[in-house]
């Protein structure tokens, strides 16, 4: 199973970059982990969004930026909830 065209070990890498670029870009701390659970959850919350409005990334750098995208939102949502 792949994630928009790259593997898991791929999705674990760019997930980590696109979570890391996402807190350094909020001014959000985190470890290591929580960088690629942000960047991979937040790849697939961004691409489920933006597929609803037809919008469609691919590959490596597209998957990038969903996983930037979605990070980014996934840490505004939980500043939001955590007000």
């Amino acid at each position: 199973m792949a994630f928009d065209g790259v593997g898991w070990l791929a999705a674990i890498i760019i997930g980590g970059l696109a979570g890391w670029l996402a807190s350094m870009f909020m001014n959000a701390g985190g470890g290591v982990l929580k960088n690629v659970i942000l960047g991979i959850v937040g790849a697939i919350l961004a691409s489920l969004v933006f597929g609803l409005l037809g919008i469609s990334f691919g590959g490596w750098i597209g998957y990038l930026i969903a996983g930037f995208i979605g990070a980014c939102i996934i840490i505004l949502i939980g500043r939001s909830v955590a007000r």
